[in-house]
């Protein structure tokens, strides 16, 4: 039976959040598309359906296992938090063991704009192209994460229950600080980054970097 996420049909107070179990990610995978454009439906973009979570969700409860949470309701998945406690590290995984496999599943001339509208292209020269690059912010803020809800979960705190569960993982870790980046099309993301405690460190045209210190409270 197809979810039903009509703006009046609200379930996320009623979710279970739960770590990730292997069964969960292609209900990830369903979230990570249906909330990939700037938090609306990214399907119209995709030919592939797949390669939007290849890079956002797929390889995080893999490379950094125990940073994946999930969000159930009685339809299934409705939302996720994903987040490695070491970017760099993460990052040297991913060359070494994901983007490998990705880049001859989606060789580099599908790189190029078909001119329909479709931004697979866009995605595939991502993985071609990405190339990990130090930045001094990840000494103070290593973790980052990535948060997607689909509309019928929204606006019932599960997105807060989500963050203060990846929160006090990071913590009982003794990880110093998160961040995160929010593109300038999501203000409702902006905003509600800020009430979770996240200050913004630095602010760019295609949108900001924002971090959280996980010393503090």
């Amino acid at each position: 039976m197809p979810s039903d996420d009509r703006p009046g049909k609200r379930s996320g107070a009623a979710a279970v959040i739960r770590p990730y179990e292997p069964f969960d990610l292609p209900g990830m995978y369903r979230v990570c598309l249906r909330t990939g454009d700037s938090g609306r439906d990214a399907t119209p973009l995709y030919s592939d359906p797949d390669l939007l979570p290849h890079i956002y969700a797929g390889p995080y409860p893999i490379a950094d296992p125990g940073l994946t949470f999930v969000a159930v309701d009685d339809q299934g998945v409705l939302g996720y938090i994903v987040a490695t406690a070491d970017t760099p590290r993460f990052e040297t995984w991913l060359e070494d063991n994901w983007w490998p496999r990705l880049r001859e599943q989606y060789p580099r001339e599908l790189a190029a704009d078909p001119g329909d509208g479709t931004e697979d292209w866009l995605r595939v020269a991502h993985l071609h192209e990405s190339r990990f690059a130090f930045d001094e912010l990840y000494e103070r803020y290593p973790a980052h994460l990535h948060i997607d809800i689909l509309p019928r979960g929204q606006r019932a705190g599960l997105g807060g229950r989500l963050m203060r569960t990846l929160v006090g993982a990071l913590r009982s870790r003794q990880i110093r600080g998160l961040h995160l980046g929010v593109g300038s099309g999501n203000p409702g993301a902006h905003a509600f980054y800020l009430a979770c405690g996240f200050t913004e460190e630095r602010r760019a045209p295609w949108g900001s970097t924002m971090v959280m210190d996980l010393r503090a409270g």
